[in-house]
């Protein structure tokens, strides 16, 4: 009897584990439906017009669990780190999507990589960028977090510096700071809003271009 027992206790809790998992895969489902949502809908029709009765329209969901998936300032933060990156809440592009397994790649492709996959970045995060500087001027909590956002785009920059200062692709650099800081501005989602969706550049130019300041700029 004690072995009929324990078995059906190990029975009850795998069951309670797989039931557990499941909720949990459901509700990152949810999430990134509700952020994919926001996402849409932040892009096309801008941050004051878009409600969260609308996101959840948009989703399928219930506003109220739109509302528990967070609020309109969280919601846009995640849907243009999820768009621009492919990951939610990461500390450094390296952990992103976009970053995954970069820097294992030898010296003579690093630099091509990095570059093409900021311009992929870009291209996907630009129209969701410039949302978030929008409300930042009326949002403090989104102001809070694009300066956030801003910081660890500076750090990333001083790192990519550091990385090809090591592999002896910017060995004339003399200040790391100044380089990084350039890097940042010539590899921007405003830039790419300028050069592809205003001034009517083709991805495959702005690319082009964009490694020729790059290469400019660590060699100058």
């Amino acid at each position: 009897m004690a072995a009929d027992t324990s078995n059906a206790e190990t029975s009850a809790d795998s069951t309670r584990t797989y039931r557990s998992e499941l909720r949990a895969q459901q509700a990152k489902q949810t999430r990134r439906r509700i952020v994919e949502a926001s996402a849409r809908l932040f892009a096309t029709a801008g941050y004051q017009a878009t409600t969260l009765a609308a996101i959840a329209r948009e989703a399928g969901v219930s506003t109220e669990t739109v509302k528990a998936a967070g609020s309109k300032a969280e919601l846009l933060l995640a849907a243009f780190e999820v768009v621009f990156s492919g990951t939610e809440a990461a500390d450094s592009l390296t952990e992103t999507e976009v970053g995954e397994g970069v820097m294992a790649l030898p010296d003579d492709a690093f630099l091509d990589a990095v570059i093409g996959q900021i311009a992929i970045a870009n291209a996907r995060g630009y129209a969701l960028w410039t949302v978030v500087l929008g409300a930042a001027a009326s949002d403090p909590i989104v102001d809070d977090a694009l300066q956030q956002i801003l910081a660890r785009r500076a750090a990333d920059y001083r790192r990519l510096v550091d990385e090809l200062i090591r592999r002896g692709r910017a060995a004339d650099i003399t200040d790391p700071h100044v380089t990084a800081a350039a890097l940042s501005f010539l590899l921007s989602p405003e830039g790419y809003q300028q050069l592809v969706a205003q001034s009517g550049w083709t991805p495959e130019r702005y690319t082009a271009w964009t490694r020729e300041a790059v290469l400019a700029e660590l060699t100058h």
